[in-house]
């Protein structure tokens, strides 16, 4: 028998959303690699020992304000309009047409929340393949690349090349526009 997730505390759930947004507004205002969890829980006006016992760190605070935009991404994959995701009865994108979009998709949301990205993907060693949205994220590639010898592997390496470091270092270089294009080239390579 499936049971439901316990319900948060009402105090809880407003000692989370009081910590996410004085974390959001801090980042926001200093950069993230500037913010200190010190800075966040006086901010926050919640002890350290909260903080830490609520999030373990300043990745995983990251990973809880990423949370939403993640969902609404994943949302979209999963139930939204073609080409991203399936769309409705007769629409039937292809493989390499749904993986193009999630990709600039990807692309989009990653540069919009380069820094706090970064922070959740590099925050402990292999942080980034423990999170949940790295494994969704493989998983829906990994079908897109059913039809190719190693799927698997392949989405490993493309998501590699979507890291937020990789991102960082490869539009400070090229530009954002390169970047973009240089993406969806490999892409299209994987996809013929």
């Amino acid at each position: 028998m499936r049971t439901s997730p316990p319900r948060e505390r009402a105090d809880a759930a407003r000692n989370r959303a009081v910590v996410l947004d004085a974390a959001a507004a801090l980042f926001r205002q200093h950069g993230v690699d500037a913010v200190s969890m010190d800075a966040i829980a006086a901010a926050a006006g919640v002890g350290k020992g909260t903080l830490f016992r609520r999030f373990g760190d300043k990745a995983g605070l990251a990973v809880a304000l990423l949370d939403e935009q993640e969902r609404k991404l994943q949302d979209a994959i999963l139930s939204g309009p073609a080409p991203l995701g399936p769309g409705r009865a007769g629409d039937d994108p292809t493989p390499a047409e749904r993986l193009l979009a999630f990709v600039d998709a990807y692309l989009e949301y990653l540069l919009a929340h380069l820094d706090l990205v970064g922070m959740s993907e590099t925050g402990s060693p292999r942080a980034r393949y423990r999170i949940g949205a790295y494994r969704f994220w493989h998983h829906h590639v990994r079908l897109m690349l059913a039809e190719r010898d190693d799927p698997e592997a392949d989405a490993h390496t493309l998501l590699a090349v979507l890291s937020a470091e990789h991102i960082r270092a490869v539009t400070t270089e090229l530009g954002h526009a390169r970047a973009r294009r240089a993406a969806l080239t490999l892409v299209a390579a994987l996809t013929r």
